[in-house]
């Protein structure tokens, strides 16, 4: 398929950097229509339903647990058969699945539409982007990763008072149509005209090395010569377990603290409003750090060293805030959680594609989403269940800390371990 005329830009440019400039657009919408926007609705459906603040928040959990559960599925066919054809077809269904959440009355309806939201989320989203410029990049990897976890950043940063405008102005119904239309807007158009599954397939190689006159790689060669270790054999090893653990209880805190922002700071006596302002100022500061980190990844030689520190800052914003939830303590919070979760989008990759290898690292990284299912799962539940309970959060952010305590353990024993060897794939 010959690209359209209007990406045929100057040569120097690297076909890889459009990819991830359209990849960061896709990462920031999918981010704050879900991820980012999802505390908004918090309030509203409390107030319409009479449902608890657990019940409301269960709905964002059950959704990440069967995403978590499709994980393996996806990653094998983005494997197999490239990310773009995930992207078209799971663009789609999620924005038919954001239609059913719209027609929610019943308890029961929320937690089933928000379990196939999950699902074909999934399919749109953070595996096959992931996937997507780890297979562009190579010795820019760490650097790729970073400018497109910007993305993400960005969907808090500018998606948040979109979604919050929508909600307030016409509803939390229509919040879901107005998400499920402007995912078709551009998700299609960027998976048909842009997004190509490797550099083959425009003639170059990762980082935008040319391609050699003298060997040329066919697009459906390039995926076979990918090197790395298969599913069965990652799960062999201690690695892939102390790994997942890891994740497991760093995302705990991460994802409890990302639904429960909004509320929090209402909580502490912030204005809804400017508990919003606050959640996008923090995404904004949040790009620059995850650019930083990734301009640090790449010099680094254990990449748990990183996922260490970053635990030590995320502990420490949260036991400010538990000392002073002032404006100053909010500050201060502010700043070491920016600091701690400058590398949180691209950990992961980062850290599987350097142990296992890339030739399976879209069906490695969906068994890893499976074990971190836990700590995205039961996290804004308990934190919910916290509130409801006792009427504040402290002792949901006591809870997140020994999480971020758990997780810098779990990375400190891996960094012990030797790395691993692995020979090229076998063509499939």
């Amino acid at each position: 398929m010959s690209l359209p005329l209007w990406l045929r830009r100057p040569r120097e440019v690297y076909y890889g950097w459009w990819l991830l400039a359209g990849s960061i657009a896709a990462m920031a919408l999918g981010s704050g229509v879900s991820f980012w926007a999802f505390g908004l609705y918090i309030g509203p459906l409390e107030d319409e339903f009479g449902w608890s603040r657990g019940e409301v928040s269960g709905a964002l959990s059950v959704g990440v647990f069967s995403g978590g559960l499709a994980g393996p599925l996806v990653g094998r066919w983005i494997d197999t058969r490239g990310p773009r054809e995930a992207i078209l077809i799971g663009a789609v269904t999620t924005a038919l699945s954001y239609g059913l959440l719209a027609t929610t009355s019943e308890l029961w309806q929320w937690y089933l539409y928000s379990a196939v939201n999950g699902v074909f989320r999934q399919m749109m989203f953070f595996i096959p982007f992931q996937a997507l410029i780890s297979r562009w990049f190579d010795r820019r990897r760490g650097i790729a990763l970073s400018i497109l976890g910007t993305g993400f950043a960005l969907g808090g940063v500018l998606v948040v008072p979109v979604m919050r405008w929508v909600i307030d102005t016409w509803g939390w119904g229509p919040s879901f149509i107005f998400s499920g239309v402007v995912i078709v807007l551009l998700y299609l158009p960027l998976g048909a005209l842009l997004v190509r599954n490797h550099p083959s397939d425009v003639g170059a190689q990762p980082d935008g090395a040319p391609a050699p006159a003298d060997q040329p790689v066919e697009p459906s060669e390039a995926a076979s010569r990918l090197t790395g270790l298969t599913l069965r054999a990652a799960l062999a090893t201690p690695h892939f377990w102390l790994v997942g653990l890891g994740f497991t209880f760093l995302f705990f805190g991460m994802f409890g603290m990302l639904v429960h922002q909004i509320p929090l700071y209402v909580s502490l006596g912030v204005p809804r409003d400017t508990a919003a302002l606050i959640v996008s100022a923090t995404a904004a500061l949040g790009m620059g750090s995850r650019l930083a980190f990734g301009l640090i990844v790449d010099r680094v030689r254990r990449f748990e060293h990183l996922v260490i520190a970053m635990c030590a800052c995320l502990a420490g914003a949260l036991v400010a805030l538990l000392l002073d939830s002032s404006a100053a303590g909010i500050s201060v919070f502010v700043v070491l959680w920016v600091c701690g979760t400058g590398g949180g989008p691209i950990i992961e990759a980062m850290l599987l594609t350097r142990m296992f290898g890339l030739a399976h690292f879209a069906t490695l990284l969906g068994a890893m989403l499976v074990l971190e299912e836990f700590g995205l799962v039961v996290s804004p539940v308990i934190a919910g269940w916290i509130f409801d309970v006792t009427g504040s959060y402290d002792l949901a952010l006591v809870m997140f800390v020994c999480s971020f305590g758990l997780s810098a353990l779990f990375f400190a024993i891996v960094s012990r371990l030797p790395q691993l060897q692995f020979e090229p794939a076998e063509a499939r």
